[in-house]
């Protein structure tokens, strides 16, 4: 949520940077929301004062034996109008606070100009994509023909865009969780947590994804729970309603979660294999950190998510995300592309995004900068370190054999039991 001072004091940095995501918003709705609030809160202080000033006046009539019906009958009617003053002022607060809710945050200056994919920057590139002297497979047919991957089964039991990995996919899968947890917490110096997957409301709206995208969640009744997206929604609201200790910050969380997703509107190719899935495994990477660190910050976790890629020897690229492509409560995002032979085509695999203060205003988290000194909202960064089962993915196809069989990168081997290729059945 953006500060209503920026709203109320800025509005031309606000439509700039709506501007620059290529969207536009009613300000002229706000300014009026805003000034018609103003009005009534001075209305509303006036007429208390006046009813104050009344009050002392029936004291002292009281006090000298006199007559204060006609004072008490007007101080009656005074009490009235304030209380329906006070309820039309409720009413412009909710509709303010609706309209903030709504507004996306405002776009970095170091954030391109675009208003698509296409128009996205790509900031470096690693490693060089493998020539194959045979035609590339899919991860699906790879899967299939390797015997991990049954997604007939899984439209069975559950129904579309749902997975069975067994055997050596299951094995795989848990091998690239632990690999990531075990390389972000030894050495990039994370903490575990092991959040719940089910969240409430109030914590979805905390990190965004309500009231906006609430078609791209699965809620559960009775309870009026839902699922996790994300881990980036339970593990940012760990600081919920909080004030952090500004010696301890940067704060850093790392999560494994399984993750759902809808996915209303997504088709065409991503509806096959494991591209696009209601139910995916991630390991996730969270930090909370004070604004003038904040873009360092980006940097750190966005190298520590590209260090997995280079452990596993999977040819990738940064690319920073232009401002039509940005998501609404992200100021900056990286996305990491990796390399996928069957397309051709390098495909998102993690976005790292600083959120600076939007999710901090919303979920309340605060730190102090010095003791005494006034809390202030923190900035929230996070990103996937990584998607597993696009992971997966691409160690299938990068890693395939004339005969069918994978390649696994060293990195993998000791969570393979020493095993260093999976072969067909």
């Amino acid at each position: 949520m953006l500060d209503i001072q920026i709203v109320r004091g800025r509005p031309d940095l606000v439509a700039s940077g709506l501007t620059k995501r290529g969207q536009t918003v009613a300000l002229d709705d706000f300014r009026g929301l805003d000034t018609r609030r103003r009005a009534l809160v001075t209305e509303v202080d006036g007429l208390k004062r006046h009813r104050n000033e009344s009050s002392k006046k029936i004291g002292e009539i009281m006090k000298r034996g006199g007559d204060a019906v006609a004072l008490r009958n007007e101080m009656k009617a005074l009490g009235e109008k304030v209380a329906a003053l006070e309820r039309d002022l409720a009413q412009v607060d909710a509709e303010l606070d609706e309209f903030l809710k709504r507004l996306p945050n405002l776009p970095h200056e170091s954030v391109p100009e675009g208003s698509s994919q296409e128009d996205n920057v790509v900031v470096r590139a690693w490693g060089t994509p493998r020539v194959f002297d045979f035609p590339a497979l899919p991860h699906w047919d790879l899967g299939a023909g390797l015997g991990i991957l049954d997604f007939e089964r899984a439209a069975r039991m559950t129904g579309a865009r749902f997975a069975l990995l067994t055997g050596d996919g299951a094995r795989l899968e848990r091998a690239l969780i632990n690999f990531m947890l075990d390389l972000h917490t030894k050495e990039h110096g994370y903490t575990e947590v092991l959040p719940p997957f089910l969240v409430n409301a109030q914590s979805l709206f905390g990190t965004g994804q309500l009231p906006k995208f609430e078609s791209d969640l699965f809620k559960v009744e009775p309870g009026g729970y839902y699922l996790i997206p994300t881990a980036e929604v339970p593990v940012t609201n760990i600081h919920a309603e909080e004030i952090l200790d500004a010696g301890r910050l940067p704060l850093a969380y790392c999560a494994y979660t399984p993750c759902f997703r809808s996915e209303a509107g997504s088709y065409g190719k991503d509806v096959r294999g494991l591209i696009r899935q209601h139910q995916f495994d991630k390991v996730e990477l969270v930090r909370f950190a004070a604004p003038e660190t904040s873009y360092a910050q980006l940097e750190t976790l966005t190298g520590h998510a590209e260090e997995v890629l280079k452990r596993l020897e999977l040819p990738h690229r940064v690319v920073n995300l232009c401002g039509g492509d940005l998501g609404a409560s992200a100021a900056k995002t990286y996305d990491i592309e990796v390399w996928l032979p069957s397309q051709g085509v390098y495909r998102e695999i993690s976005s790292c995004s600083n959120f600076e203060a939007f999710q901090a205003r919303r979920a309340n988290i605060k730190y102090r900068p010095q003791e005494g000194a006034k809390a202030v909202h923190a900035h929230t960064l996070n990103g996937s370190g990584l998607a597993v089962g696009r992971t997966l993915v691409a160690l299938l196809e990068n890693g395939q054999e004339r005969d069918g069989s994978v390649t696994l990168p060293r990195a993998l081997h000791a969570y393979m039991d020493g095993r260093g290729c999976l072969t067909p059945r």
